[in-house]
């Protein structure tokens, strides 16, 4: 899916790709601001209330994969979210299709 801008301007698409039975969250042509403390959320919603947290932003230009735990329900949790913890603020998302 396309990422959309939320509390700050973003570019960009998040694909789900999986190989040999591992899923790889893979961010191509991304750009985004920095901030503090922004981590990557795989959510059922838009909130920070159901997600699993794969961990801090690697990059806010190019193209960078992050590993999705085994086990993770990715039709559940269907929406990638670059979130600010320091501030509790959705910087961008996208929905995985």
């Amino acid at each position: 899916g396309d990422f959309k801008p939320r509390a700050h301007d973003v570019e960009g698409k998040a694909l789900l790709i999986e190989k040999d039975g591992q899923k790889t969250l893979r961010f191509e042509n991304f750009e985004t601001i920095n901030g503090p403390d922004v981590d990557i959320y795989l959510a059922s919603d838009l909130s920070d209330e159901d997600f699993v947290n794969l961990g801090d932003i690697k990059a806010t230009k190019g193209n960078v994969n992050y590993a999705v735990p085994p086990g993770t329900d990715t039709t559940k949790y269907n929406k990638v979210l670059v979130w600010c913890k320091a501030f509790g603020v959705l910087f961008s998302y996208a929905e995985l299709k």
